[in-house]
């Protein structure tokens, strides 16, 4: 098949609309920014919030960590299948990490998809559309290696005030429980010239926060010979004028060393917050996993952590019945958390993961088990959480301005923000005009296990350029003629660690 140059991608005069579904990772949210941004430059617009798939082209980007990931991909595609009949040049897509490993099987359990591409070449969509409307068949093109970074891709970013930046993509690990590598393939860094500039290009644009992204974000260095790269990155980025928070996920204990602790407790502008992987307490589980450090390492980075940095916030990620646990293993577990005292930890009853060693392995834990143990563990984590979230009353913080992370704003008059730790807070509408990308300085009050509430009046509101980013965005989408962009996009800072649940990629 010949390529199709992409001033030919798409002819969109009539204003089509899309539609990108995402599951999985910190990744695969990233990437769908990517698609929106493809999809846009090429000249559709998105199309209103709660479409549900009422639109002229649809986009599963799919994740493949769960057992019954593709049960819920053809679920859903099974249901657009009435709506594409009905809707005469409707064009359904499917990628990400599903369709690089299923790529052979899609289009036969649903020949009405139109177009099937992988991790790897998802700069390639507008240009696939286009050929499946011309030659009115299915086009199925997977690359086996990365043809460009997502961040070198337009971008259709969900916040005005805060991005994600990709600085790695793949994974040199083997962890038991994990397909990623199978998928994304071996760990790749990008320049770190080419990370700054689109950093500063961000800043730019009134971009205060950004969130440096990889599937093993500190072992950035390794592709390219490096073991310092990663903190003499964190230290750059403190270098870069309006740049007020920077954050990165997930690193891997294995890559944890002593300079990129020093970075983040030197460096001013990379905020006091660690989400670090554990996924078990026990050294049997975490030799199963293929996981390289043990408890006593991993306890041992937090000690130097909170040594450097005392007031950081640490999260995790933990897996709850992996293949021969047993209730040893599960209170090694249970005691690194309270040696830990994490602020949060996602915590996950392992399911198979088809295509990986533990899907296979001897000892697999009854469901029963399983459920007891992680009820146990969550217990215990809600316990600590609100312990730790209780000795931040009194606390006088800096808030960065958010929208749409308080569920319950509207009906409180509150508005919620983020504090240099990540912590949400949930805080009193002052009198002063404020918008999310600003800051406000506020005393809390009242701490439950995952918020904070300051209920006083606010100490102080900050202007600034990431507000005013905000307000312009709002203010161009509100201007757009009817029928082109229905409703204002979700803003807000990229969601806490981990995007969503099913705790793959970025561990």
């Amino acid at each position: 098949m010949s390529s199709i140059d992409r001033s030919q991608a798409v002819d969109v005069s009539s204003s089509k609309t899309y539609e990108v579904r995402t599951y999985g990772c910190q990744m695969n949210v990233h990437d769908s920014e990517r698609l929106s941004g493809l999809l846009e430059d090429a000249g559709y617009v998105k199309a209103p919030e709660g479409s549900d798939g009422d639109a002229d082209v649809v986009v599963f980007n799919t994740c493949a960590v769960r057992e019954n990931a593709d049960n819920r991909l053809y679920g859903n595609l099974g249901r657009l299948a009435p709506m594409k009949t009905k809707r005469p040049g409707m064009q359904i897509a499917v990628g990400g990490c599903l369709a690089q490993k299923d790529r052979d099987t899609i289009v036969k359990k649903a020949p009405w998809v139109d177009v099937v591409f992988g991790t790897h070449n998802i700069g390639k969509l507008p240009v696939l559309l286009e050929r499946a409307r011309v030659q009115e068949e299915a086009q199925v093109e997977i690359a086996e290696s990365l043809e460009a970074f997502p961040s070198t891709l337009p971008t259709r970013r969900e916040s005005a005030y805060a991005a994600w930046v990709s600085i790695s993509v793949g994974c040199n690990n083997t962890c038991t429980f994990c397909i990623v590598p199978a998928l994304r393939g071996k760990e790749k860094d990008r320049r770190t010239g080419d990370i700054l500039a689109e950093i500063e290009a961000l800043v730019g644009e009134g971009v205060s926060e950004i969130t440096l992204l990889g599937q093993n974000v500190n072992a950035y260095g390794s592709d390219i010979g490096d073991r310092e790269a990663f903190s003499k990155l964190l230290r750059a980025c403190g270098k870069i004028e309006g740049l007020e928070r920077v954050r990165f996920t997930s690193p891997h204990p294995r890559d944890f060393t002593d300079d990129v602790i020093s970075a983040m407790a030197e460096t001013p502008n990379v905020m006091p917050q660690l989400h670090m992987p554990m996924q078990s307490g026990s050294d049997t589980i975490l030799k199963a996993m293929r996981r390289s450090y043990r408890q006593e390492r991993f306890l041992g980075i937090i000690e130097k952590v909170r040594a450097a940095m005392p007031d950081a916030a640490i999260s995790t990620d933990i897996i709850v019945g992996f293949p021969g646990e047993t209730e040893e293993d599960f209170e090694q577990t249970m005691h690194a958390v309270r040696e830990a005292r994490f602020t949060n930890a996602f915590t996950f009853q392992y399911s198979k993961r088809p295509g990986t060693p533990a899907a296979t392995m001897d000892g697999q834990i009854p469901k029963e088990v399983v459920q007891a143990r992680y009820e146990r563990l969550v217990a215990l984590q809600e316990e600590i959480s609100w312990e730790e979230n209780k000795k931040q009353v009194g606390r006088t913080l800096d808030l960065m301005v958010a929208e749409g992370e308080g569920r319950k704003d509207g009906t409180t008059h509150r508005l919620s923000g983020r504090a240099p730790d990540n912590r949400l807070v949930h805080f009193t509408k002052p009198d002063d005009e404020v918008r999310p990308g600003d800051v406000v300085t506020v005393e809390i009050t009242y701490a439950a296990p995952h918020h904070l509430l300051a209920e006083g009046e606010v100490l102080k509101v900050r202007r600034t350029r990431a507000g005013d980013a905000w307000e312009k965005r709002n203010a161009a989408e509100a201007a757009k003629p009817a029928g082109v962009l229905l409703g204002l996009p979700k803003i807000g800072v990229p969601e806490p660690l981990p995007a969503v649940t099913g705790g793959c990629a970025v561990d």
